[in-house]
């Protein structure tokens, strides 16, 4: 069966998620995680992509970028594996693949679920257990959000920047937002709509893209046809 074209539209976000293969390690030491995040930069500015936030855990990776073109996801992805898992095949001596798959995106209706995504993406680490405070894990945009540290891989989209006029007013309310936490239904509503490569968006903003033709129709309503007597496919829904 013909793989189902990603939607991505130029100058609108997108929440990406690259997995390692069976769920293996991408990184094991801390100059594994400094290199990637080193040529993730690169690719990134090589094919005008705006890194918002992002997160790398052991054995997957999650952004909120921006591309200027629609090629400029799927180039920078490309770019990154062929860069990265050569580099990291020869340091540990093993071949083949390091993905599962190609990587998986959710265009992201910005004014709705832009602040949203970001949440969810840097606090990936603690409900992961593997801290108490997003912005103590140091292989994510939180800290830099939060103003422990600058970092060079983000481009700071407007609805961060729209949190107050001053950096300390955008941190302290950047802060209690992520305070708040994410509920159940938020978190299902982000990684299923990134898992199955579905827009995430009103009605309105969708059929806005279908009518000028930058979005395919509509997606179909979930659940099997009536009378359907074949089992439903089951759906990743691991924790991400």
């Amino acid at each position: 069966m013909a793989r189902a074209p990603r939607q991505v539209l130029a100058e609108q976000a997108h929440h990406i998620i690259q997995r390692g293969n069976n769920r293996q390690a991408i990184v094991q030491t801390d100059a594994d995680r400094q290199h990637f995040l080193d040529v993730l930069r690169d690719c990134a500015a090589t094919y005008k992509v705006a890194i918002h936030a992002y997160v790398l855990m052991d054995n997957h990776l999650h952004l909120l970028a921006t591309p200027q073109d629609e090629q400029g996801l799927s180039r920078m992805m490309q770019a990154l594996g062929r860069r990265y898992v050569g580099w990291f095949n020869f340091k540990y001596q093993r071949s083949g693949t390091l993905w599962e798959g190609r990587f998986r995106a959710s265009l992201i209706e910005s004014d709705a679920y832009f602040m949203a995504c970001m949440r969810y993406i840097e606090l990936n680490p603690v409900r992961a257990g593997m801290c108490a405070h997003a912005e103590e894990f140091p292989w994510s945009s939180c800290a830099a959000h939060l103003g422990k540290r600058p970092d060079s891989l983000l481009s700071d989209h407007a609805h961060f920047w729209s949190l107050g006029n001053t950096p300390f007013e955008r941190e302290l309310n950047y802060r209690e937002f992520l305070e708040q936490g994410v509920s159940d239904e938020e978190r299902q509503r982000l990684s299923d709509a990134v898992l199955k490569g579905r827009p995430l968006c009103s009605p309105q903003f969708q059929q806005q893209m279908v009518r000028q033709g930058v979005l395919p129709a509509l997606v179909k309503p979930r659940g099997r046809p009536v009378g359907s007597g074949k089992s439903a496919k089951k759906i990743d829904s691991d924790p991400i």
